[in-house]
């Protein structure tokens, strides 16, 4: 088993040893890598880089090779005149990679800042804006969470049908198309956002789904991870019903993984809401629910729990496809594993850079 550790100085790969995670190789070591993704029909690795003045960067190793590769990044359109008052039609990060569906080699899905959804049929040679979604009207009330510009950070497919896809906007909602992309609706029913005067909490193109994730085994479930609390479907996004946690047990976080093989179970890492965004009590833990959110148990074994103001992001928390193995890993440099679906924690590392993403491959 491998994987991949996205972090502000570069992009870490693991190997799982006898004796444990092992540091195997590093690449681009002093950029920072947004995201990566590794592509199972072809064994190809991708990762995005924000170069900052130089710019958002794209490069693809194939299998079995050591070379990296620079591919295009998506790229919008020229500005209209009559679109000078929207945001600047510029792409400012790489926020979500996704792979197209088995029988479709080389398809990738992109999702960026500022709010653009974006399709490359070869393996990220070219890329297409998607304007039917770009073109919505709704998009002009879109508005950036913790960045300035909004963006599509979850990409959910269905595995049963390549049509149909959700995404997850920080801070636009949740969107589904069910016929690849030629149209789409609102799909945040349900959710609701007390940042916003009463009126307004309920709209669901405000909504901040901080992270949405699907249940591969069972695809209708999805698990939402929201600014104001843990969220679930049961029926592909047509409704969702928020979760409650127990008494002092935080429901406010960034990550959520979703167990690939058990739609009743998911893993949330909480912290401190909304501008401390630390631990609670300075001490780390994962919350996991095996029931459906009926109830929750605080996981911390292993876990600093002392003076530890570690904060996981998004893509910070990732489930191996067995369910049992978790990584996790934060923006103070931190690097957990479990063994045992989160029972018990092992620290990997404290010292990497600030991390993105974490993905198994």
């Amino acid at each position: 088993m491998k994987a991949m550790v996205a972090t502000r100085k570069g992009l870490f790969e693991l190997l799982k040893t006898p004796s444990g995670w092992q540091l195997d190789q590093v690449s681009f070591l002093g950029d920072p890598v947004s995201m990566c993704l590794h592509d199972k029909r072809d064994g190809s690795i991708y990762a995005a880089l924000n170069l900052g003045h130089f710019g958002v960067k794209l490069h693809r190793r194939p299998r079995d090779s050591s070379d990296w590769v620079e591919v295009a990044v998506p790229a919008y359109p020229p500005q209209a005149e009559d679109r000078q008052g929207d945001i600047e039609w510029k792409l400012k990060l790489i926020w979500s990679l996704e792979c197209g569906a088995r029988n479709e080699p080389g398809v990738l899905w992109a999702g960026t800042s500022p709010g653009g959804l974006f399709k490359s049929p070869d393996g990220g040679e070219h890329w297409e804006l998607i304007r039917s979604l770009w073109e919505k009207p709704e998009r002009k009330g879109w508005f950036g969470g913790g960045y300035d510009v909004p963006g599509i950070h979850s990409i959910c497919l269905d595995p049963r049908n390549k049509q149909h896809m959700l995404l997850g906007i920080s801070c636009g909602g949740a969107w589904q198309t069910h016929d690849a992309g030629a149209t789409w609706n609102l799909a945040a029913k349900g959710m609701r956002a007390t940042y916003m005067p009463p009126e307004l909490a309920d709209d669901q193109n405000i909504q901040d789904p901080h992270l949405i994730t699907r249940c591969q085994c069972a695809p209708d479930v999805l698990w939402c991870q929201h600014h104001n609390g843990i969220w679930r479907s049961t029926d592909n996004a047509a409704s969702w019903q928020q979760l409650t946690t127990p008494e002092g047990m935080s429901d406010f976080g960034f990550a959520v993984a979703a167990h690939p093989r058990d739609p009743d179970t998911a893993w949330f890492v909480p912290a401190m809401a909304d501008q401390k965004r630390i631990p609670q009590d300075a001490a780390l833990s994962v919350t996991r629910t095996r029931d459906g959110g009926k109830t929750f148990q605080s996981l911390h074994s292993g876990l600093p729990q002392h003076d530890c103001y570690d904060l996981i992001y998004r893509h910070g928390l990732a489930v191996s496809d067995d369910g049992q193995c978790l990584l996790m890993a934060s923006t103070t440099g931190g690097l957990w594993s479990s063994e045992n679906a989160g029972d018990e924690w092992q620290n990997i590392s404290m010292n990497l850079p600030p991390v993105y993403a974490v993905k198994f491959y």
